[in-house]
């Protein structure tokens, strides 16, 4: 018979990780190895962890997103997997996170330095600077009340121009501006 692997129960205090959502029949012949007062279940192997839940995002100490399927699956519950070395440190004082934007789905979000796919150019920030940042994207990519103020008619070149910068540098998002202001006249 084999043995369960468990990880020690503080492995996942202050880390953030990805899961990438999997079908039920990924959990078929595993048991259930530990149930959250929130009504997450867990179920550990050798090469990751299965969760599944209703919530992800902050929980307690660790930043932990589901990227769902697509199309996305209807249950409330979503089942997410993810390897044991796709879990990172995380605290609020270190720069630990960058940007990272998806023009094809109009959404920001943000990944941890250790990410395999880290491209090295994003300016890497704390979690206070990095939520202050994706609300300044999410703001640019809702709102156009902001690109009246420009001498250009193609807001998607704006977004474009603004976001890169936001992303890529330590400028001010009012710096920003005014910078891609002068190119456009």
């Amino acid at each position: 018979m084999k043995k369960n692997f468990k990880p020690h129960p503080n492995s996942f205090k202050n880390t953030f990780c990805v899961f990438h959502e999997v079908l039920p029949k990924a959990l078929e012949g595993l048991k259930v190895q530990f149930e959250s007062k929130a009504g997450s279940s867990y179920y550990y192997t050798q090469e990751g962890m299965y969760r599944v839940s209703n919530h992800w995002g902050r929980l307690a100490n660790s930043k932990w997103r589901l990227i769902a399927m697509q199309p996305e699956t209807a249950s409330k519950y979503k089942i997410g997997f993810a390897k044991w070395d796709c879990f990172y440190p995380d605290n609020t004082t270190e720069k630990l996170y960058y940007l990272e934007m998806d023009y094809a789905k109009n959404t920001v979000n943000y990944q941890h330095k250790l990410n395999p796919d880290y491209n090295q150019k994003a300016v890497l920030r704390n979690s206070l600077e990095t939520t202050k940042r994706i609300k300044q994207v999410r703001n640019l990519l809702q709102l156009t009340s902001w690109a009246k103020h420009f001498e250009c008619d193609d807001i998607a070149l704006l977004r474009s121009l603004i976001i890169d910068d936001l992303i890529n540098t330590n400028a001010t998002l009012e710096s920003i501006k005014m910078e891609v202001a002068k190119k456009c006249s």
